[in-house]
C-alpha cells in the first residue's frame, strides 16, 4: 500500500509526463510539483521509472480494460454502442496521453506490455464477436481481424484526437460520435 507522499509523486509524476513526456521530466520537477523534498523521492522510490512502474500498477492511471468488461445480446448495433462505450468510458483522454507520455525509448521496454494490453483485449473480444455474428449470419463480412481492427480503430482515433485536441477538432460528444459511426460501420458490413 502506497503512503500519501508516494501518491503525491506518482501524481505529480504522472502529471509531468503528460504535459511534457518523459524524458523531459526531472526528478527535481517531480519534487517540486510534488512538494517534497528531492532526496525525499529518492527514499521512496528508486527513481523516476520505479514511480512510473508504480503508477501502471494503479486503476488512476492504468485502464484495466479486460474481457470481462464486455458482454453482447447479438443485437449489432446494441452490442457495438456497449463495446465503444466500455472502450471509451475506460480509455480516457487522460489514458491516451500517459500512454504517448510512456512511449520513450528509455522507458518503453518496462511499459510496453501494458501499453499493448489494452488494444489486444479489444481486439481479442471483437474478433471473437464478428465472428460469432458472422456464423449466426448476421453479418456478410467474415474477415474478422480487418473488421475488429477497423473497430478498434474508429474508436481509438476519437479519444486519441480528442485527448489531442480536446473539442477544437469536432464539437460532436462522444454517444452522438459513437451512434454515427457505428452505423455507418454496420452499412458497411451487413
Amino acid at each position: 500500500m502506497l503512503d500519501e507522499t508516494q501518491n503525491k509523486i506518482i501524481e505529480s509524476t504522472m502529471n509531468l509526463i503528460m504535459e511534457r513526456g518523459y524524458s523531459s521530466t526531472t526528478t527535481k520537477d517531480i519534487a517540486a510539483k510534488a512538494g517534497v523534498n528531492e532526496c525525499t523521492i529518492f527514499r521512496k522510490f528508486k527513481g523516476k521509472k520505479e514511480i512510473v512502474l508504480s503508477a501502471m500498477q494503479l486503476p488512476k492511471w492504468n485502464p484495466n480494460l479486460s474481457e470481462d468488461d464486455f458482454s453482447y445480446t447479438g443485437e449489432l448495433e446494441k452490442d457495438l454502442f456497449f463495446f465503444s462505450e466500455v472502450y471509451m468510458r475506460k480509455v480516457t483522454p487522460r489514458m491516451v496521453k500517459v500512454s504517448i507520455g510512456l512511449r520513450t525509448p528509455e522507458l518503453y521496454p518496462d511499459t510496453a506490455e501494458g501499453i499493448m494490453k489494452v488494444p489486444q483485449v479489444f481486439k481479442k473480444v471483437l474478433v471473437r464477436y464478428f465472428h460469432e455474428m458472422y456464423q449466426s449470419g448476421k453479418i456478410s463480412n467474415g474477415d474478422c481481424e480487418s473488421l475488429a481492427m477497423m473497430f478498434l480503430s474508429m474508436n481509438f482515433g476519437f479519444v486519441f484526437l480528442n485527448a489531442s485536441f480536446g473539442k477544437k477538432l469536432t464539437k460532436l460528444d462522444k454517444d452522438e460520435y459513437i451512434r454515427n459511426s457505428i452505423q455507418v460501420f454496420l452499412q458497411g458490413i451487413c
